[in-house]
């Protein structure tokens, strides 16, 4: 099972942060999910939200500061506890700190279709200039960018982000032609994965949290998870691995790290 950070490390660093993207890296993790939003100058930023409230505690759209404006405002309200300031960082301070990511999903949220559009150039530039066609997919709930991401560049990878059963998820990926289809795991049932895999689609999967739906969704056939928690849901499955290989043929009962953890 693939593990993907949510924001990074949601739940245990500031979300869409350079520390938190750290924090996780140095527990091993190498793929995330992060989401990108158009600064005041044009650049791509790492925010969930279209305005700065929620995650600084000052107040306005983002696109009303400018990249260097808000790498100094303080990204740890309502988020993870941290000791130390942290700001906003861009898309390229991210790229430019980890040159071994193996993959990122990059989901940009609806907002006002001139600023997607420049957003959606900036991004195709990144990818091009930097290579990153196998290990970028742009996600999105908005159709539109999506069909702007694929008519720039029709080897950059998209995802369709679904969060409602109607309209089907699977039928509107395909009409995109995405290679990916992020769902709201509480979608997810064995036979859309089935006719995802028919498709050629990465199922992948979000916000999930605990071990017990992990191993549903594990057992439904998704190929990846994104959970606020990448450092110990990476450790679970990594220990398991290890158990497994040292079982004996004859069986697992009563050898270390035959049970399964509890659902947390």
């Amino acid at each position: 099972m693939i593990v993907y950070g949510h924001r990074g490390a949601k739940g245990e660093a500031p979300e869409n942060t350079l520390p938190g993207f750290i924090h996780a890296y140095r527990h091993g993790i190498r793929h995330f999910e992060l989401d990108l939003v158009l600064s005041k100058d044009g650049i791509p930023v790492l925010i969930h939200d279209l305005t700065v409230d929620r995650t600084t505690g000052q107040k306005g759209n983002v696109f009303s500061y400018t990249a260097d404006e808000l790498a100094t405002m303080d990204a740890r309200s309502n988020t993870s506890s941290w000791p130390r300031a942290v700001g906003i960082p861009t898309l390229n301070d991210l790229l430019d700190k980890f040159d071994d990511l193996e993959h990122l999903q990059l989901e940009v949220k609806t907002d006002n279709r001139q600023r997607l559009n420049i957003l959606c150039n900036r991004v195709t530039e990144i990818i091009q200039k930097r290579d990153l066609y196998q290990r970028v997919v742009i996600t999105s709930t908005d159709t539109w960018f999506l069909k702007e991401i694929r008519r720039r560049n029709k080897h950059i990878h998209i995802g369709l982000v679904a969060e409602r059963k109607f309209p089907r998820p699977l039928n509107t990926a395909m009409r995109l032609g995405c290679e990916y289809l992020i769902l709201n795991w509480k979608l997810c049932s064995r036979t859309l994965v089935e006719n995802a895999h028919r498709r050629g689609m990465h199922v992948s999967t979000w916000t999930v949290n605990r071990i017990h739906d992990m191993l549903q969704l594990e057992e439904m056939g998704v190929d990846s998870i994104i959970t606020d928690y990448p450092t110990s849901s990476r450790m679970f499955f990594d220990n398991r691995a290890r158990a497994l290989m040292t079982l004996p043929l004859n069986g697992t009962e009563g050898m270390p790290g035959s049970r399964v953890l509890p659902a947390g």
